[in-house]
């Protein structure tokens, strides 16, 4: 790589990096996993930085190799949960400001949703991208995205109101 191609890398980094790490966050819900996520999508970029720059939108190129390194560990047999007779202590989402409760219950819910979905939704409502740009980056036609985000959110909406019915049962 150019000296000038990886000063350009060093500065889309360092104006994106906050934002991808966000991104991460949101898809795999462990900021542990988000780092290493946004690791292994920047050793990629900087491996393929003249490819990427090629792209249209480089942003959504880099959300896409996000995206998919995330579903690519999430493929992983390593990676799979394993229920146990325990529960964990946990605190309760009353105790403190609303707004850090409505958050930790909107990232719990959507923790239950699938992966593809969890992605469709981050993709669509938190990177704010079209039907289009969400299908390309995973790689699907617009009506799966579509079918997707619409089985997505009906699944939070039962999942809130559920919620919602146990808070005030308390």
């Amino acid at each position: 790589m150019s000296r000038a191609d990886e000063d350009e890398f060093r500065a889309y980094v360092s104006t994106r990096l906050d934002p991808l790490r966000r991104t991460a966050y949101l898809l795999c819900r462990d900021w542990h996993t988000a780092d290493d996520l946004v690791s292994i999508t920047l050793s990629k970029l900087y491996r393929n930085w003249r490819r990427a720059l090629g792209a249209d939108n480089l942003d959504a190129y880099v959300r896409g190799m996000l995206t998919n390194a995330w579903l690519d560990e999430r493929r992983r047999p390593w990676r799979r949960e394993r229920s146990t007779g325990e529960v964990p202590d946990r605190a309760d989402l009353a105790v403190g400001e609303p707004a850090v409760g409505e958050r930790e219950m909107l990232l719990e819910l959507l923790g239950r949703l699938t992966p593809r979905r969890r992605a469709v939704v981050v993709l669509r409502f938190y990177c704010d991208l079209s039907v289009e740009e969400t299908a390309q980056i995973l790689g699907v036609s617009t009506g799966t995205v579509k079918s997707q985000s619409a089985r997505a959110l009906e699944t939070l909406r039962l999942l809130a109101s559920h919620h919602s019915a146990l808070d005030s049962g308390r």
